[in-house]
C-alpha cells in the first residue's frame, strides 16, 4: 500500500505504472543485452511531462511536488531501473539546481527544453580522482571576459552523450578550498566540450554512462549557477535532493524482486509441494515484504520533509535504508529462484545486477552514514 497519497498522486501513479508496463517492459531484456538506450521511450516520457516534473509551470514544467516525483520514479524502476535513473537524473540533478539557483534569464533559456521538449540533463561532479571526496575535484573554470573557460574531466556521468545540458561543478579559485568551487550549466554544443567512451557496466545497461572532457570549453558567464564560490554548497544541496530519486529507484526494484519471488515460490514444486509451502522460503519473503514497506514509508516521509530541518537527514536515511534493503531483497529473490535465478532468462538476474549501484551512486552507504551522524551530532 502507498499511504498518504492524494487522488492526484494516485492517478499519476496509475498512469506511470500503465505506461511502464505497456511501453517499457516489452523489450527490456533485449535493451539490457544490447546496451541499447531507449530513445523512443525517453521521448514519450518527455511528452508525458515526466522529464520536467519539478519544473514550475511558467517554465514549461509540470510543477509537481517531490512526493509525486518519487512515486513516478518508483513505478518506472519497478519495470526498468535504467529508464528510471535516466528520468531521475534529468529531474533531480539538472532541472532542480537550475530552478533553485539559476538566474531568471538562464531558467527561461534552458528549462522549457528540458521540461517540455524531451531534452535530457546530466550532472558533472565526480572525477577520476574524486568521488566521495568531492571537494578535491580538479576541473577548473577561469573567467575570460563574458565567458568561463573550463578544463578537466568528469567521470561516471549518467545520460552523457544524450543530454542537452550538463550541470558541471568546477574550481574557480585554487586557493580557496571548497569555497573556490562554482557550478555552471554547459550546453552540449559548447566549443571544447566532448563525451568520452561509454562505460561497460555491471548493470543498468540501457542507461548511458560516460566521461565528459572539457578542453578550453567556453561557457557564457550567465550560465553560472548562484554566485561564484557557491558550487560546493549547490552540489551538496543537489545531492540531498537527488538521493530521494535513488531511494525511490531502490523501492521500485525491491517491489519487483518481491513480486518475482512470490510468483516463483507459488509455481516451483520441490519435494512434492510448491516451495512457498516451505518455512525457509516463507521467512525470506516475509523479510522482503517488511523491509519494502519500511523503505517505502521512509522514502515517502523524506519527500514530505523536503525543506524542513530534518529533510537532509531523512533523505540520507531513506537512500541508505532503501538501497541496502533492495540489495538484500534481490539477493533473497534470486536465492528463492535457485539455479534458475542465475540465468539471464529470468528477470531477477537483471535486477540483481541493476540494484548493486543504488548503494554507491549519489553517495555511498558509508557517506550516507556520515551525513546522518553529522546531522545528529554537529547541528
Amino acid at each position: 500500500m502507498d499511504f498518504g497519497l492524494n487522488e492526484e498522486q494516485r492517478l499519476l501513479q496509475r498512469e506511470v505504472k500503465r505506461f511502464a508496463e505497456e511501453r517499457i517492459r516489452p523489450g527490456n531484456a533485449e535493451r539490457d543485452q544490447n546496451h541499447e538506450f531507449p530513445a523512443e521511450i525517453v521521448a514519450e516520457m518527455g511528452e508525458m511531462g515526466l522529464l520536467g516534473m519539478l519544473v514550475p509551470e511558467e517554465y514549461g514544467g509540470a510543477g509537481l511536488d517531490l512526493l509525486s516525483y518519487v512515486v513516478a520514479v518508483k513505478e518506472l524502476a519497478r519495470v526498468c531501473p535504467s529508464v528510471a535513473v535516466t528520468m531521475s537524473v534529468t529531474n533531480s540533478v539538472c532541472c532542480w539546481p537550475i530552478v533553485a539557483f539559476g538566474s531568471e534569464e538562464l531558467k527561461r533559456e534552458v528549462l522549457p527544453g528540458l521540461a517540455g521538449e524531451g531534452f535530457l540533463g546530466a550532472f558533472g561532479l565526480t572525477e577520476p580522482g574524486s568521488g566521495s571526496d568531492a571537494g578535491s575535484l580538479r576541473t577548473t573554470a577561469v573567467r575570460d571576459g563574458d565567458h568561463w573557460v573550463l578544463n578537466g574531466e568528469k567521470a561516471w556521468i549518467t545520460n552523457a552523450g544524450f543530454a542537452a545540458y550538463y550541470v558541471v561543478v568546477a574550481r574557480t579559485d585554487p586557493e580557496a578550498g571548497k569555497r573556490g568551487i562554482s557550478a555552471f550549466v554547459v550546453d552540449k554544443e559548447a566549443p571544447g566540450f566532448a563525451v568520452g567512451t561509454p562505460e561497460q557496466k555491471l548493470g543498468l545497461n540501457a542507461s548511458r554512462t560516460a566521461p565528459l572532457v572539457f578542453s578550453d570549453c567556453r561557457v557564457p558567464a550567465g550560465n553560472l549557477l548562484g554566485e561564484e564560490g557557491q558550487g560546493f554548497k549547490i552540489a551538496l544541496a543537489t545531492l540531498d535532493h537527488s538521493r530521494l530519486g535513488i531511494a525511490a529507484q531502490a523501492v521500485g526494484i525491491h517491489q519487483r524482486a518481491l513480486e518475482l519471488a512470490v510468483d516463483y515460490a507459488k509455481e516451483r514444486v520441490q519435494f512434492g509441494v510448491p516451495i512457498a509451502k516451505h518455512q525457509a522460503i516463507q521467512m525470506s519473503i516475509a523479510e522482503m515484504a517488511t523491509e519494502l514497506d519500511a523503505a517505502r514509508s521512509l522514502t515517502w516521509a523524506a519527500a514530505l520533509a523536503e525543506g524542513t530541518r530534518a529533510g537532509g537527514r531523512l533523505a540520507a536515511e531513506a537512500k541508505l535504508f532503501a538501497s541496502e534493503a533492495a540489495n538484500r531483497a534481490c539477493y533473497r529473490s534470486l536465492q528463492v529462484h535457485g539455479g534458475n535465478g542465475f540465468s539471464q532468462e529470468y528477470e531477477i538476474s537483471r535486477l540483481y545486477r541493476d540494484v548493486r549501484v543504488t548503494s554507491i551512486y549519489e553517495g555511498t552507504s558509508e557517506m550516507q552514514r556520515l551525513v546522518i551522524s553529522r546531522h545528529l551530532l554537529v547541528e
